[in-house]
């Protein structure tokens, strides 16, 4: 995006978009980040131990 002035002359300074307060997760989002968290975790765990066996 761009604005020009009128001067017809170009400006390429970004366009900030409008600002918001982000809300706070309610109980079942943190419980779903909980277990995103634990599975991610299980899987890096994986790849090391697999990592480890091959070598």
């Amino acid at each position: 995006m761009y604005t020009t002035n009128e001067e017809g002359i170009l400006n390429n300074y970004a366009v900030e978009p409008t600002m918001y307060y982000a809300e706070y997760p309610n109980e079942d989002q943190q419980n779903r980040y909980m277990l995103q968290g634990a599975l991610a975790s299980l899987l890096v765990l994986g790849f090391i131990l697999t990592s480890f066996a091959a070598s």
